[in-house]
């Protein structure tokens, strides 16, 4: 297994935002979490993230608990790649990739030209290589995106976490990037709102409600027009798509 949660609890003052959650993810699946707005998942993520201390439960990846861990070494293996990150620096792309790179530094280490090849292949992986020397600020939405996961990728982690990376991009750059989600080499666990995309790239699905996981399973498995009433309140017709022969949900007014 490769990251796992047990009993976590998460509340601001009284409100419970993440109420006793459980899962497993296997390693290199492609995991879509969804659910309404405030249901939990973008506090989930923070927490698997360890970005949040849960009040009660633990977070473990491959079963030893991410409590006990130096910083450095939990984040060599796991990368957190937010809706909105960065900076209004004009920094040059090559420079913002290189910052996934600190973990794996001290205080007093040199750059090496390892460092330089694992940037590079970063870069190449999201399709940005020939965009290294531009501007942040010149960048497209979907451009930027590319570019916090390489920089995640140039981490070196085994699992990458995404708060609704797709927020705010257009239909190409959005099944774009899935796409490059889907094949990344690693464990991935993304907040996405689009259900046709969930169920085209995703191997397995968890569905929140509510602060607590309702369905986890395959999106063939657990995709029903029921579901989706229940968690979103949406009428739906779902048939298997005959370009890719996956769900598809029609959405019905």
């Amino acid at each position: 297994m490769s990251i796992s949660a047990e009993n976590i609890t998460w509340k601001v003052g009284k409100k419970v935002i993440v109420n006793n959650v459980s899962l497993a993810v296997s390693q290199g699946q492609t995991v879509g979490l969804l659910g309404p707005n405030g249901c939990g998942k973008s506090s989930l993520l923070r927490i698997l993230a360890g970005l949040r201390r849960p009040h009660t439960g633990t977070v473990a990846l491959d079963g030893t608990s991410i409590a006990g861990m130096a910083k450095k070494q939990f984040a060599r293996r796991v990368a957190f790649v937010e809706q909105h990150g960065m900076t209004d620096a004009n920094m040059r792309v090559r420079d913002v990739v290189k910052l996934g790179r600190i973990p794996h530094h001290s205080p007093f280490s040199s750059w090496t030209p390892q460092d330089d090849e694992t940037v590079t292949s970063a870069l190449k992986t999201v399709d940005m290589l020939d965009h290294s020397d531009q501007g942040w600020q010149s960048l497209s939405g979907g451009e930027r995106q590319r570019v916090h996961i390489a920089r995640a990728l140039a981490q070196m982690p085994t699992e990458i976490l995404l708060d609704e990376p797709t927020n705010h991009l257009d239909i190409h750059h959005q099944i774009q990037l899935m796409q490059l989600i889907s094949q990344l080499p690693v464990t991935s666990l993304v907040a996405i709102h689009d259900l046709n995309h969930a169920s085209m790239f995703c191997d397995a699905l968890i569905v929140m409600q509510q602060g607590q996981i309702v369905a986890t399973g395959t999106p063939q498995d657990i995709l029903t027009e029921a579901l989706l009433w229940d968690v979103f309140r949406v009428k739906t017709k779902i048939e298997r798509s005959p370009f890719h022969g996956k769900k598809h949900i029609h959405y019905l007014v």
